[in-house]
């Protein structure tokens, strides 16, 4: 399943801001699998949700600081969620290792989630006012 995202986005307040920078933050660093990754598709998608864990976090820090939340933000987490859910329900139950078939199709339910986080981090680096950041996290090794 894919959520749309925004074409655009502008903090409304500090609040908003911070959740933003909060939510860039998780998904430049908890988006992908970590060289600790066992091999297993229960352990590509565990970390998908430890980072829905932290939006949960993030959303529920930000409707009880903003004076209105704004729904072009919350629709940035709950996409993410939308997204990232439908791979972790697929594979949340899966500790054998993977053959080719089975990497392939992680693949492709990983990718959907990876597009979308990658259309999140530019958007929120874009409007939020650090780009120049995503430009370095973006820089090969």
């Amino acid at each position: 399943m894919y959520w749309p995202v925004p074409a655009s986005w502008t903090p409304h307040d500090e609040a908003e801001l911070v959740a933003g920078w909060r939510l860039w933050l998780e998904l430049s660093d908890r988006a992908w699998p970590t060289a600790a990754w066992d091999g297993t598709p229960a352990g590509a998608v565990r970390q998908l949700r430890d980072l829905l864990g932290a939006c949960d976090e993030i959303e529920t820090a930000y409707r009880a600081a903003a004076d209105e939340p704004s729904p072009g933000f919350l629709s940035l987490t709950q996409g993410l969620a939308v997204t990232a859910g439908s791979a972790i329900s697929l594979w949340f139950d899966d500790f054998d290792q993977l053959d080719g078939e089975r990497a392939a199709l992680l693949h492709e339910d990983l990718a959907r989630f990876a597009e979308q986080a990658e259309q999140v981090l530019t958007l929120l680096a874009v409007n939020g006012g650090w780009a120049g950041l995503d430009e370095v996290r973006r820089r090969p090794a």
